[in-house]
Parts: C-alpha cells; structure tokens; sequence
C-alpha cells in the first residue's frame, strides 16, 4: 500500500512489540492499544485506575497529534479492562478526554494484559 503511513512519536510509549504506534491510510489512523506507561520512562504508571486511565489517554492523544488529528477526532475507542468494576472510573476519565458527541466505544474485561497492567485502550481516528 503506497498511501500507508507509520506514525510514530516520542511523546507516547515505543512499541513493545512487533507493531507500530499507529497506522495512518488516507484519513483513518488506527492507534495500537495503549497501555499506562510513561513515555519517558518506560516504566508503568502507579496509584490505581484513574492514573492508569489518564496515562493512557495522554500516550493516545500523543500519537493522535502526531497523526495530524486529536482525541477529538475519535470514531471508535476499545477498552479493555481486568476488572469491569473498574468502568464507572474510566468513563470518568474518559469525560476529560471528550467532549459529545463521543465516539462509538466498546468496553470489554479481559482476562489478562500486557505487562500485568489493567487497562488498554486502542482509538481509530477519522481526520
């Protein structure tokens, strides 16, 4: 695919895998799931779900900018939590993050993570 572009930025965590931050094809951009780590530390963000939560959303606004676009441009947002008595607490941080309309979302709990941490949220942008 000629028209697909790799966005990557210092601003959010380096992929701990064999995948990019985000892909962009024309005006979509898919962020890869982010999970809370500080990006200048690589070090996972402590104190419970609302700072985890926030971290997140800081490394997805990150790579969003560097997309070209923002949070704001968000389609389509999967949260993937350990623990569903976690949700009224994201959706809490999520309302800082967004403002309506908001975009398409899907909230699941999953049994395990990366790193043993309890939440990742990936974004699909339209710019």
């Amino acid at each position: 695919m000629s028209n697909r572009a790799v966005i990557a930025t210092t601003s959010a965590p380096a992929a701990i895998g064999p995948y990019s931050q985000a892909i962009k094809v024309g005006n979509t951009v898919w962020i890869s799931g982010q999970i809370p780590l500080n990006p200048d530390t690589m070090e996972l963000v402590t104190g419970g779900i609302e700072q985890e939560a926030e971290q997140v959303f800081s490394n997805l606004s990150a790579i969003a900018n560097a997309a070209g676009g923002s949070l704001a441009d968000s389609v389509k947002i999967n949260i993937s939590l350990t623990d569903l008595a976690h949700f009224n607490t994201v959706n809490e941080v999520m309302m800082r993050h967004f403002a309506e309309p908001y975009p398409a979302r899907a909230c699941v709990q999953v049994a395990a993570l990366p790193k043993g941490v309890g939440i990742e949220i990936e974004a699909i942008l339209a710019l």
